[in-house]
């Protein structure tokens, strides 16, 4: 098993944080030909992509990332005032080409903010990084500033809650007493604080702004039907010029964990695409 390390700097003393960005080979199909990364959302980790494994295609080289904003780490990133560009760093962490990124959550928002700031500046990362194909999983957008109402932000810290909630009950594992899972959650939240937080509430708000018509790599959209952010996951996917919508039924926001088969399934029809 491979592995890359990216550190934003080395520790100037032991007790400085120091937040590594750890990219691994995680698995190989039968007949890989194509190279995935795999990008986990915010205060979260790789293992939101464990149940993939027993129906990865057979065509993909799957390699993880566990980045600065995983749940072990996310109150120290949120709190950095210079920050390094992740998401070219966790690209050039996979030896070769990248040809398909699989992101979830905040990481299809940074992934689609990378791409769409490096269109305007007249670049193709996709050329860079050899990407020949993304899959946007559960993203948020919105097409108008004026969608982002005076009361908007109580309702997705509401929302946030609800998803970390949702993330922790779907972990293998007995049932969680409902008082005690709603703890358990504050706690993740507390732990991302307010800077972590704004972190995503800013690339959030910026969204209306993304150059989705210069974000022309195929795309695979693919949203649940019980998630909050679904509606937003169809605007995406009509305003992006190569991109194709998948809606789970019965499954929120993380789709990949409740229901693996079908989305491997996906997964699978996309790369024999490309």
């Amino acid at each position: 098993m491979s592995s890359a390390t990216f550190t934003a700097a080395p520790a100037a003393r032991r007790e400085d944080p120091v937040l590594p960005l750890l990219v691994r080979q995680r698995h190989t199909g039968d007949a890989p030909r194509l190279r995935a990364l795999m990008l986990h959302g915010l205060a979260s980790g790789s293992s939101v992509w464990d149940p993939l494994w027993r129906h990865a295609p057979a065509e993909l080289d799957s390699w993880v990332a566990d980045l600065p904003w995983r749940g072990d780490h996310v109150s120290e990133w949120g709190r950095q005032s210079d920050s390094p560009d992740w998401m070219a760093a966790c690209l050039e962490a996979v030896p070769g080409a990248v040809d398909v990124v699989v992101a979830h959550s905040f990481s299809a928002n940074l992934l689609l903010d990378h791409l769409s700031r490096a269109a305007a500046r007249g670049e193709d990362p996709c050329a860079v990084y050899g990407i020949r194909g993304i899959v946007l999983v559960s993203p948020f957008y919105r097409r108008s500033p004026d969608d982002f109402g005076w009361d908007a932000v109580a309702g997705m810290q509401r929302n946030f809650l609800a998803i970390t909630e949702e993330g922790i009950r779907l972990r293998p594992g007995r049932p969680i007493d409902p008082e005690i899972l709603r703890d358990m959650a504050r706690r993740v939240c507390e732990r991302a604080g307010l800077y972590g937080w704004m972190r995503f509430l800013n690339l959030y708000l910026h969204t209306p702004w993304l150059h989705t018509g210069l974000i022309d790599v195929p795309a695979l959209v693919v949203t649940g039907t019980e998630d909050f952010a679904a509606a937003e996951s169809v605007a995406l996917a009509a305003d992006l010029p190569a991109a194709e919508l998948q809606t789970l039924g019965g499954c929120g926001h993380y789709p990949m964990f409740e229901q693996p088969e079908r989305f491997t399934a996906l997964l699978g029809r996309f790369v024999e695409s490309l």
